[in-house]
């Protein structure tokens, strides 16, 4: 599978330039993990840290979920990764996980905020809050946050998958 990416075009409106940034910067981490094995996915980057592509998907899957379902959505939606006794659960691989179920939930998680965003304006505020804070935020905000969240994380892969194969790019 060749993950295809596109830069959106330049004269989209607000809502297609953020939809179009975050949909590239999802296909970014997918186009980062292909071609490589589950022990090269689960291959942390540098010791002592326990970064790796596969826990980055992981962790955006938990990401997806959270601020498209549980706080935009207001939907009771447990992390799949993390717990409150292991906040750096997505992190923390084994054997037994593989890139084809991080993969699915990831998607899953991708489908669902596509689906709860299309309910919502730019400026309509989430149904739901921030677990710590209690805030609200408008669409334009997670949407903002996202691509933020996504770009940095794709920094780290590129780190991540050059160390492992010598693949540099974008």
């Amino acid at each position: 599978m060749t993950t295809e990416r596109r830069m959106p075009a330049t004269t989209l409106d607000e809502r297609a330039m953020l939809e179009g940034w975050l949909e590239f910067h999802r296909k970014t981490l997918a186009f980062k993990c292909e071609g490589l094995s589950d022990e090269q996915l689960r291959s942390a980057a540098v010791e002592p840290s326990n970064l790796s592509l596969m826990g980055l998907v992981r962790h955006m899957a938990d990401v997806e979920r959270s601020w498209f379902r549980r706080v935009l959505a207001d939907e009771d939606a447990a992390p799949l990764y993390w717990s409150d006794e292991d906040r750096d659960g997505e992190f923390r691989l084994t054997e037994a996980d593989t890139y084809q179920e991080a993969y699915a939930a990831w998607q899953a998680e991708i489908e669902t905020a596509r689906r709860n965003a299309a309910r919502f304006g730019l400026d309509d505020l989430s149904e739901g809050a921030h677990r710590r804070t209690g805030e609200k935020f408008n669409l334009r905000w997670i949407y903002t946050h996202m691509i933020e969240e996504y770009a940095r994380h794709n920094g780290h892969a590129d780190l991540i998958r050059e160390r492992i194969d010598g693949s540099t790019g974008d």
